[in-house]
């Protein structure tokens, strides 16, 4: 017997107000179904004589929290979102949008469409569609402007930030913030609106200054990156000037679509998906987070300030531990100094400041992290000088406290090994600045056990970060193959190349920074400390490039002693060329016997691409990291790689086959002895699966 499917759109009354409800778990995404009961409930109820006002509201914990992504894969079917919203404008009746949770994408179009728009304190709204490689395709380019003006509305939707329901009130996106029930609020607004329409399609463009939409404008390209999604959000809000509304809606309709089948979109799709997916770890699916109430953080230097800021933004205490006081007051300096940017900066208030700095405790008394429920050491990179910290803590905290490293590099199970507690240690790896990189690595030990992981992907979503799980080895994901890669670029300038080249080869394919600009404002000194530590392991016979270590032995560290790779006068944050680096290379490509080359940029791109894509093969073979979306997703969120191509593997996946292996035959003859080629063929394979 066939089972009767149940909309997940039903209307239910309240004398002459009816509520049409969108109940489609979790997130009331505007799947075909939905689309198709909104459309059919409002269509019936513009008809229906005894109906005087229509609440959209939402099922469950939002209203409606944007679009079925997994649809963007498929032809949409109809009807489409644009076909609802016309229903809501033809619609002679008032129609109130009852928004808590989230009204993002789609749904907020379709919020736009309605007369009014109410929404609980908490709500937030917003276009975020740039993020995805599309723009908003049902009028929210049109409608949008109309409210705010086109720079703000240049600024929203290009940003594709949410707006939290106050600053929406106070930018004229929604009509009232309500406390208590929402569904009650609702009510108490539609008897008020006396049979009012308000069609934002009607209104005109309020004007915006030429400077507040010059800025918004460079704002936007400036953190675009070239990303297309962009530069055709802000073609198609200025478009609310230039057209008539119509008009405009079909321009803006035919951009969403050709978006939709971009590259692009397809890239930033599969990174939503996967930024998901990193979270899934089957074998500890069962098992339960401990609480964690209290933090302390061991070191006060500028990453163990930035993670202690992490925590307090969270609303948890965190107790500070530095070893004199000289220390812990240049971090004390440090945190201030965030928050009093942060209140500068429009993005807190000071009495918000104040909360967060009241939960911070600094002491230099080790026995006071007594009662915290995780504890995250970030002292000097030197397994020596942690394994001292770790049989420290390991005495003092109490049981069932989690004990992490920030280590970039180290090994997790040697710092295990020198306490009581294997099962309590793991390493949880920021990314700096700490308070604002989304990215966190979380190192399994061989010991650690599941719920101590399970807590540290809670803890992740309590901070607001982005956690991907790898197992133990030199750098885990993202260092290891950093490495391999800056170790490349290296080989390439004593072959013919300058720093200046291979970096706007770099970020001429989309990277933030190039690989020796990022050198210098890391510190060189860093890498070349690992390269010490890792000399006695090397394979003598196997190509090492040299140039590193000349400018480090120089004492060319980079931004911080106005020279490395660049030269940096009077403290300036950009480099110029210097000609004693490039006779420096110069020299040591005489040394070598190397006959010096020219490279194009291309031939620069698809050599350090191939090491990347190389590399992540290699430690997907290992078993460093669980999923090559995993690799992508730490090479995107911390690394600079342009999230518009999806990461080195995803990139990897739409390039023809025969020219990515013979761009690594290419690196193998390059690099010569000791060159280990990883199974990348099996590695693309498993991507177009999943497409």
């Amino acid at each position: 017997m066939a089972t009767q499917q149940v909309s997940p759109v039903r209307v239910e009354r309240e004398d002459d107000i009816a509520f049409v409800v969108i109940d489609n778990p979790p997130v009331n995404a505007t799947s075909q179904p939905v689309r198709e009961g909104l459309l059919r409930e409002i269509s019936a109820l513009a008809d229906d004589a005894g109906v005087s006002t229509i609440v959209l509201i939402g099922a469950g914990k939002t209203f409606i929290a944007g679009a079925d992504i997994r649809e963007f894969d498929r032809p949409l079917r109809d009807p489409q979102v644009p076909a609802i919203i016309a229903a809501i404008e033809k619609c002679e009746k008032p129609v109130v949008a009852a928004i808590h949770g989230a009204a993002l994408g789609g749904g907020f179009e379709i919020a736009l469409a309605c007369d009014d728009r109410i929404a609980t304190p908490d709500a937030v709204v917003g276009l975020p569609e740039v993020t995805l490689g599309v723009i908003p395709g049902a009028g929210g380019t049109q409608r949008l402007p109309r409210l705010t003006g086109v720079a703000t509305a240049i600024e929203l939707i290009t940003s594709g930030r949410r707006v939290k329901a106050p600053e929406a009130q106070r930018l004229g996106i929604i009509d009232g913030v309500v406390s208590g029930d929402i569904r009650e609020a609702a009510r108490r607004h539609a008897r008020h609106l006396a049979k009012r329409k308000r069609r934002l399609s009607a209104l005109f463009v309020p004007v915006s200054s030429d400077e507040a939409l010059k800025k918004a404008i460079e704002n936007a390209n400036k953190g675009a990156r070239a990303r297309t999604a962009v530069k055709e959000a802000i073609e198609a809000i200025q478009n609310s000037e230039r057209l008539p509304f119509g008009e405009a809606c079909v321009v803006e309709r035919a951009s969403f679509q050709r978006l939709r089948e971009s590259e692009e979109s397809a890239a930033l799709r599969y990174l939503f998906f996967a930024e998901r997916e990193a979270a899934r770890i089957p074998d500890i699916a069962d098992a339960v987070a401990r609480p964690i109430a209290a933090v302390g953080v061991l070191g006060a230097g500028t990453m163990g300030s930035g993670i202690a800021v992490s925590f307090l933004d969270a609303g948890l205490p965190v107790t500070l531990i530095e070893q004199d006081q000289e220390a812990l007051d240049r971090g004390l300096e440090r945190i201030h100094g965030i928050y009093d940017r942060g209140v500068q900066g429009g993005r807190m208030t000071s009495q918000e400041a104040e909360q967060r700095l009241h939960q911070l405790r600094p002491t230099l008394d080790l026995k006071q992290l007594v009662q915290s429920d995780l504890v995250i050491e970030a002292v000097f990179e030197d397994m020596a000088i942690k394994q001292s910290v770790f049989r420290e803590l390991d005495a003092v905290l109490k049981g069932g406290a989690i004990l992490a490293s920030n280590t970039s590099y180290l090994n997790i199970d040697a710092l295990a090994s020198v306490t009581s507690r294997p099962a309590d240690v793991l390493g949880l790896h920021f990314f700096s600045p700490a308070n604002i990189m989304r990215l966190l690595e979380v190192v399994r030990g061989a010991a650690t056990a599941g719920d101590v992981l399970t807590t540290a992907l809670a803890v992740a979503k309590t901070i607001r970060k982005l956690p991907v799980i790898a197992r133990v080895g030199e750098g885990f994901i993202g260092n290891r193959i950093y490495s391999a890669y800056r170790i490349q670029c290296e080989l390439m300038l004593e072959e013919g190349a300058y720093p200046d080249e291979v970096d706007s080869a770099m970020t001429a394919f989309g990277l933030a920074m190039g690989p020796f600009a990022v050198g210098d404002l890391s510190g060189l000194d860093i890498s070349w400390r690992t390269r010490q530590r890792l000399a006695p392991t090397r394979d003598p016979k196997a190509r090492f490039p040299q140039v590193l270590d000349r400018l480090c032995e120089a004492g060319r560290f980079g931004q911080k002693t106005g020279a490395g790779w660049y030269r940096y006068p009077d403290g300036a944050r950009r480099g110029t060329v210097d000609p004693e680096v490039n006779a420096m290379i110069d020299k040591v490509s005489a040394e070598k016997g190397i006959t010096r080359r020219s490279f194009t940029a291309e031939e620069i791109q698809w050599r350090a691409l191939a090491t990347m894509i190389n590399e992540a093969a290699l430690l997907l073979a290992e078993g460093i990291a669980a999923r090559p979306s995993d690799v992508d997703v730490v090479l995107v969120n911390g690394y600079g790689f342009p999230p518009q191509k999806g990461g080195p593997l995803f990139w990897a996946s739409r390039r023809p086959r025969e020219q990515v292996f013979q761009a690594l035959d290419v690196l193998a003859a390059a690099t010569g002895y000791g060159f280990q080629r990883g199974g990348v063929e099996g590695v693309i394979e498993n991507l177009q699966k999943r497409e």
